[in-house]
């Protein structure tokens, strides 16, 4: 066949023979481009297992131990990565007709990250622990009022005194701890255990290593896919962090492209990042507000002045001058988008209006002296509104302070900053209740469960009612909104929750910044459109790819 193709050949003219080779070449590329075409139609782009991805972090992990979440946002980002909650692990979650009853069926095969099965015993152990007070663990007020017994190796069953609301999310939170680790440990020795460093978990990601330098700074830590992990595998094969004292660093770092990326980004610095990247901008139920103790400082006894504060705050140019516009003006205890939020249409004391403040103060017989200062003389005594609020030493929070500084020194209102360190805060401050007014934030996370925050009871430490704020109908609706299983309920509930807090006004809510986070383009499975807290990022960190490749659909 071929010989008698090369004589037909042979016997074409010079001509003859260019048109033919062209021919031939122009049927060849069409083939080809047709065949590429019908490989596209019938494939699509996957993601496939590979890579290895950097994250720079701010600060220094201390305890990866869920008993420690507290400790700070680095420790939480860890403790993500490798430990898995309860809902993660569970096969089934069956409630009782009244919700008093929960029972847990562990998923077949759960294993820890050394291969250790992963049984009943230690739901059961990390359950007691929790509620070991020698343990310290955050979680202790939680999880007092519920039992948990072990029905097999696979099964457990929570009963609670009351019925909760809320307690999938609860589950959905706590996160298991190892029995053949810690079991043998006094719970008062757990926070000097070398697991907190080397940590053996059951979450989509296995500890490998640390490095630190001489003077203990940790530089590195390095992750990688958990074979054992009961949900879907990791796309990405390691996850490494490094660490750094401030974001100044870390944006240099990721311009030098030592890291791949990192979280937090405050917006003044989105300007410095001078290489090819994507910007993820995430809303968080958080906010932050200033929080009044009425009981150190009388003046703010008086509600007219807590309005006239209020009216005085320009939520607008905190946003746009300290932001950049990347986070949202606050006016509730409830974050927009949670259940029973109520819209700042419908709480008219937070607005900006200073005339009206001025009006209110004048009305009141707060009248300026010599220095603009306004006063008033009460009995005997000459009372100036001067007042000193505590500031955590973060930037934006600094910032935030000065500019309502100014804002309330226009309406005659004197305003010292005190900035202190968070960790000075936390341990002294709002344990004492030692402030006039805290300026300090709430994280809500998905639930509209508020009453750690405004309950009564929740008061004095370890409480989070930072403004000590008492109402018996607040307490009411409060309790039964962790009770009431009707959605439709509930709402009315919050909604009279947020109305008589309003009127209250025992804070001034401000802002929620939005959290951003700064990838390579080519990262994948990143889609999160709002997030609980910042290590919420990492809920679905088995499904980010950095590899692609086709396959038939």
């Amino acid at each position: 066949m071929f010989s008698k193709f090369h004589k037909i050949f042979d016997a074409f003219t010079k001509s003859e023979r260019e048109i033919f080779q062209g021919a031939a070449i122009v049927l060849a590329i069409s083939a080809l481009l047709n065949g590429v075409n019908v490989f596209y139609q019938e494939t699509k782009l996957a993601p496939v297992k590979g890579g290895a991805y950097t994250e720079g972090l701010v600060g220094q992990p201390t305890a990866i131990n869920p008993f420690f979440s507290s400790n700070g946002e680095v420790d939480r980002d860890l403790i993500e990565l490798v430990f898995s909650d309860l809902a993660e692990l569970a096969s089934s979650i069956k409630p009782s007709g009244d919700r008093k009853t929960w029972n847990i069926e562990l998923k077949t095969g759960t294993a820890w990250s050394d291969g250790a099965p992963l049984t009943a015993d230690d739901v059961i152990f990390t359950i007691e622990t929790v509620k070991n007070p020698e343990a310290r663990s955050p979680a202790f007020q939680t999880w007092q009022n519920v039992a948990a017994e072990k029905i097999n190796e696979r099964e457990v069953r929570f009963t609670l005194k009351t019925p909760y609301a809320f307690f999938l999310e609860s589950l959905k939170n706590f996160k298991i701890i190892p029995e053949h680790i810690f079991g043998a440990i006094p719970a008062a020795n757990l926070r000097i255990s070398d697991y907190n460093f080397e940590p053996v978990g059951s979450g989509p990601y296995s500890f490998v290593s640390y490095e630190k330098r001489r003077d203990g700074f940790i530089t590195q830590y390095t992750f990688a896919a958990n074979q054992f992990f009961a949900g879907s595998k990791p796309l990405i094969n390691e996850l490494r962090f490094e660490f750094f004292p401030n974001y100044d660093e870390v944006v240099a770092a990721f311009n030098k492209k030592e890291i791949d990326g990192f979280g937090g980004l405050p917006p003044n610095l989105i300007d410095k990042i001078k290489i090819n990247h994507e910007l993820k901008e995430i809303g968080i139920p958080r906010y932050y507000a200033i929080f009044f103790n009425q009981s150190i400082k009388p003046a703010l006894k008086n509600k007219e002045i807590r309005r006239a504060l209020g009216l005085a705050v320009n939520r607008g140019k905190i946003i746009s001058e300290v932001f950049f516009e990347k986070a949202i003006p606050i006016t509730g205890p409830i974050y927009p988008g949670i259940e029973g939020y109520l819209a700042p249409g419908e709480n008219a004391s937070q607005n900006f209006s200073p005339d009206s403040a001025n009006e209110i103060l004048d009305s009141g017989g707060w009248l300026p002296e010599a220095d603009g200062i306004r006063a008033k003389k009460i009995g005997s005594e000459n009372t100036r509104l001067e007042f000193e609020i505590i500031v955590p030493q973060i930037d934006f929070l600094v910032k935030a302070a000065e500019i309502i500084k100014e804002d309330w020194l226009k309406i005659g209102i004197a305003l010292k900053l005190n900035v202190l360190s968070p960790s000075e805060i936390g341990n002294d401050i709002i344990r004492t209740r030692n402030y006039e007014m805290v300026l300090f934030g709430n994280i809500l996370k998905s639930t509209p469960d508020i009453f750690s925050f405004w309950h009564s009871s929740e008061r004095f430490f370890p409480g989070l009612n930072l403004a000590l704020y008492e109402n018996k109908t607040v307490d009411e609706l409060l309790e039964s909104v962790r009770k009431n299983f009707s959605e439709a309920s509930r709402i009315k509930e919050l909604r009279r929750i947020q109305l008589n807090i309003a009127e209250d006004l025992p804070a001034l809510f401000l802002f929620s910044p939005n959290y951003i986070y700064v990838s390579p383009k080519d990262l994948g499975g990143f889609n999160a459109k709002s997030l609980g807290t910042p290590s919420n990022r990492f809920d679905e960190i088995n499904k980010w790819f950095l590899k692609t490749a086709r396959v038939f659909k």
